[in-house]
């Protein structure tokens, strides 16, 4: 988007004439290094073609579409006349917008500049203006675009009151990113208010990041206090940005339709928002000018409706953009409409089709510009008109995002637009489409058994097998034969069927099922590039960190990690398959951080960090070799603490802390083992369930434990409990939906809802243990058994009854002899109720990650609060002190299995809070060990004391990097 800068500006310039003024703009374009000296005759033709006078003393000379060639780069340079300049129309002229574009990005500045046209002294005071500042201060203005289209619309939703769907429209803004949770929370406390009609509003004002409208309409008759309710607006409300909105509400409420919106669709919709009346004559036209519906043609297109001698309205057809008045030019110009999009007029009363008729002829004929033919087919309009220009980001200046993979990666980038599919929307043979869809379908499958069969990690081959079984979804093919059978070509009824599914998984209220709508857009793109013969294009053959809106897990897995650096995405978060697999495969990255890096240049310079979730284009030099210094230091660390991973995990002067690492496959334990782990610290068994499509049976069980247990060759090995929920479902165990599955039925709670299924697990553990033949007796296997988010001892004790009947069940010689039963430390009244359990339980493992935020109340994944939900607050501290202290006052022993484990900052200071164990990723095991050996135990509680005594995580952070 261009943008008007102080430096943009000359002041107290002079000129005899027009002409003189112009080559003082060619010229001033040309020093600026924006166009090449051929560009003034641009400037010229332009003028012989019609004025450029916008209105109020200002004139926005431009090139021609065939000077176009001579831009250098998209820019804009404004000159004051103080004393004013005759333009030959005849206006005197105090400011030239001089703009040099490459495409049609101009349009951003017209739209900018029409706010001046309403104000009748903006000329005066542009002439007197005495700093450049002022001068752009008085040009701009930033467009804020509140938002209304059919997104926003929830039509004929089930609801059993008015208040279920003001908080869908509130669900709804929230899922398209225009308000945060805190505005949801506002929405469900403040009481409607009654428009009359039927209608009613909610509004709220909290974490507004776009402002919009929603409107949610219910399925069935609804009343709410002996009133109709035919439909609930739920306004985003953002400083007088959504004031468009509101009048809109007050168009329909005078106009009388709100009986339609029960029944009616989106366009109806829309269209009765927008202010067109059910009599009202409408008619489409599509702009060919290359260059949109800038200042000449606009004004072309407002001389023909003027002429037609009644009201004509006129909007983009794409969103739900009002109606304006086609005889304002203002109006009409701020429209921003681009090459291809379509204008939708409406006009009412005798001769309402003949005039309408006659714009759209003109529109047709280019407005007295040259135009050529649109082939839709060709030429897809990209942007919708209502999606706000995007900023290119900043050189030099951190861009933050969801940290997603750790490591940190400096390369050009590699931008990967998500590839574009052509393809027919109907077709006459349903016979030959379901035959080339069928084909497609095993073909991709082929695809991903080969990418399964290459995959390296378990974590892979589980999510592309997933993928496998989605391609085989006999609903996912019935919707789209269906599609085919009413016409659709098999791309098109494909891609509906994908859609519409992934839509309704980006509905379910929790982010991390919300999120897998990345693995079936990933499993349908695949489907479709065969279907289109699309080839992605190939990336450079020198190192580089991939720039993608969002990526799919498939692709993930092809990635080659000898070339790619890091992975920055526009969308995603880090519970996302994609994400899974980056720390899987040791890939940097960077999700979730906004459609601005897509603005990124190809082979422009990036520093990706992803431990602390930023990216930095175009780095200065000095920033740069402070990161190539850092990730030297990197290099180094690891290459020594590679070589040192087997010496024992102690601190400086001895002190022993367990090293264990965090798996999620037991084929990785022998990985583990080698890379230096004294034992695995968490085992997370429901990746098990979820690799299988029914409830994995006892020997099934054995089997997967006994593979770690073998390769761990007598080191201990603590598994989790299965831990699923809401959250994680399992296919063949269904969790009825919840508002909040991380607050619901999930751990320990749901398991004990089936406690056949516990104790099936349990008593797979402990067979599992059991010395092998070729062991000696007195040679245990230890296991350590662990229950999730237990909150007092009440819930232990249930599992607890289990386990100590397994015990007695199953013969000695069958079972683990060496056996623990703890809890882990997830809920904070599990940490302030520690002194009771640990009298009890056998030990404990704090899970940071849960602990953090259930403590901070911040959602771990949340784009916005992430960065905040930090294990090194100062409040999570003082629950983990509380937990070390309780269980050490009865012999016990704590480890520590989240993130915050493999915190650099962080290990002395849990260190000095008397952890005894840390259990990180397998590829951080010899980092942390190497962490270990640079300070002694008294240095470590002197830290753990600094940071206690801080009131922020902020605060802990910089007391600890200062000393």
């Amino acid at each position: 988007m261009l943008t008007l800068r102080p430096e943009d500006v000359r002041l107290d310039c002079q000129a005899p004439d027009w002409r003189d003024a112009l080559e003082q703009a060619a010229e001033s374009l040309h020093r600026a290094g924006l166009t090449a000296p051929a560009y003034r005759d641009g400037l010229f033709q332009r003028e012989a073609q019609s004025s450029t006078y916008l209105g109020n003393a200002i004139a926005i000379p431009h090139g021609t579409a065939e000077s176009r060639e001579h831009v250098l780069a998209t820019g804009v340079r404004v000159l004051q006349f103080p004393a004013g300049v005759e333009w030959h129309d005849g206006q005197r002229v105090h400011v030239l917008v001089a703009i040099a574009a490459q495409s049609d990005e101009h349009l951003d500045i017209l739209r900018q500049l029409t706010h001046v046209l309403d104000d009748d002294r903006v000329g005066e005071r542009l002439a007197g203006a005495s700093s450049a500042a002022t001068v752009a201060a008085l040009l701009s203005k930033a467009q804020v675009e509140a938002r209304l289209d059919t997104d926003t619309l929830c039509l004929g939703f089930p609801a059993r009151d008015a208040r279920e769907l003001a908080l869908a429209g509130a669900a709804r803004l929230r899922q398209l990113g225009c308000v945060g949770s805190g505005f949801v929370a506002e929405v469900a406390e403040r009481e409607l208010a009654p428009l009359g009609q039927g209608l009613w509003l909610s509004l709220g004002e909290r974490s507004v990041t776009v402002p919009a409208l929603a409107l949610a309409t219910p399925d069935e008759r609804l009343a709410s206090g002996g009133e109709a309710v035919k439909g609930v607006f739920c306004l985003a409300a953002q400083g007088d940005a959504h004031r468009g909105l509101l009048e809109r509400v007050l168009t329909l409420l005078d106009s009388g339709a709100a009986a339609e919106l029960p029944s009616a669709d989106a366009t109806t919709v829309l269209a009765r928002l927008a202010g067109e009346s059910a009599a009202a004559h409408t008619r489409l036209a599509r702009v060919l000018n290359a260059h949109g519906l800038h200042a000449r043609p606009a004004k072309q297109l407002v001389q023909a409706a003027r002429e037609q001698g009644l009201p004509i309205q006129v909007r983009l057809a794409e969103g739900g953009g009002a109606a304006v008045s086609a005889s304002s030019l203002t109006k009409v110009i701020n429209l921003g409409a681009r090459r291809g999009q379509q204008l939708l007029f409406s006009a009412e009363g005798e001769g309402a089709q003949q005039a309408l008729d006659a714009v759209c002829r003109a529109v047709a004929d280019g407005l007295g510009e040259h135009v050529l033919p649109f082939d839709e087919s060709r030429e897809r309009s990209m942007p919708q008109a209502d999606a706000a220009p995007v900023e290119p980001l900043p050189d030099d200046v951190p861009h933050p995002g969801v940290a997603a993979s750790p490591g940190l990666a400096i390369a050009p980038a590699f931008v990967l637009q998500t590839p574009r599919f052509d393809y027919p929307e109907r077709a006459a043979d349903p016979t030959e489409q379901q035959r080339r869809l069928r084909q497609a379908l095993a073909e991709g499958a082929a695809q991903l058994e080969a990418l399964v069969r290459q995959a390296r990690g378990g974590e892979v081959a589980q999510i592309l097998s997933m993928h496998e079984e989605m391609l085989t979804d006999p609903e996912l093919f019935e919707a789209a034969r269906e599609g085919i059978q009413e016409g659709r070509s098999a791309e098109s009824a494909w891609w509906e069927a994908i859609e519409t599914a992934a839509h309704a998984q980006e509905m379910l209220a929790d982010r991390l099922l919300a999120e897998r709508a990345a693995d079936l857009r990933d499993v349908g793109r695949r489907v479709l590039g065969v279907l289109c013969e699309v080839q992605l294009p190939e990336p450079p053959e020198t190192p580089y960190i991939l720039v993608t809106d969002d990526i799919g897990p498939s692709d993930v897995a092809r990635l080659d990690t000898q070339r790619v650096r890091g992975l920055l995405t526009a969308r995603g978060g880090a519970t996302a398959h994609s994400a899974i697999l980056a720390r899987a495969l040791g890939i940097p990255a960077v999700v979730g951080a906004g459609e601005r890096v897509l603005t990124l240049a190809g082979g422009q310079e990036l520093i990706l960090d992803g431990e602390r979730g930023r990216v930095i284009p175009a780095p200065s030099a000095e920033r740069r070799a402070s990161a190539e210094q850092r990730l030297a230091e990197r290099e180094r660390r690891e290459a020594e603490a590679w070589q040192a991973r087997f010496e024992a995990a102690q601190t400086r002067d001895g002190h022993r802390v367990e090293v264990a690492a965090n798996l999620g496959n037991t084929a990785h334990a022998a990985d583990a083992v080698e890379r230096g782990a004294e034992g695995i610290g968490l085992l997370r068994t429901e990746f098990l369930f979820m690799a299988h499509a029914r409830e994995p049976d006892l020997a099934t069980q054995i089997e997967e434990y006994r593979e770690a247990l073998d390769a761990l060759e007598g080191r201990p090995l603590v598994a989790r409990t299965l831990d699923v929920g809401g959250d994680k479902p399992l296919p063949y165990w269904p969790v009825p939906k919840e508002d909040n599955p991380f607050l619901g039925l999930r751990g320990i709670r749901l398991s004990l809802t089936r406690p056949e299924v516990l104790e099936t697990q349990l008593r797979a553990l402990l067979m599992a243990a059991a010395p092998a033949a070729s062991e000696a007796a007195d040679k245990p296997r230890p296991l350590r058994i662990m229950l999730p988010m237990v909150k007092d001892v009440g819930e232990f004790r249930a599992a607890r009854a289990i386990f100590e009947r397994l015990l007695d069940e199953i013969p000695v010689a069958e079972r683990a002899t060496d056996v623990q039963l703890g809890v882990m430390i997830e809920v904070p009244s599990a940490a302030l109720l520690a002194s009771a359990l640990a009298a009890e339980v056998d030990f404990f493992s704090v899970g940071t990650n849960d602990l953090t935020q259930y403590t901070l109340a911040i959602d771990r994944d949340h784009p916005e609060l992430s960065a905040h939900a930090d294990g090194l607050h100062p409040a999570v501290l003082r629950l983990i002190e509380m937990t070390v202290a309780a269980a050490h006052a009865h012999g016990k022993w704590v480890g520590v299995c989240g993130e915050l484990a493999s915190d650099t900052l962080a290990v002395p200071v849990l260190v000095g809070l008397g952890v005894d164990e840390l259990s990180v990723s397998a590829r951080q095991v010899p980092l942390v060990k190497a962490r270990l050996r640079e300070f002694d135990l008294a240095e470590a509680r002197a830290q753990a004391q600094l940071a206690l005594a801080q009131a922020t995580s902020e605060a802990v952070r910089d007391a600890l990097e200062v000393r």
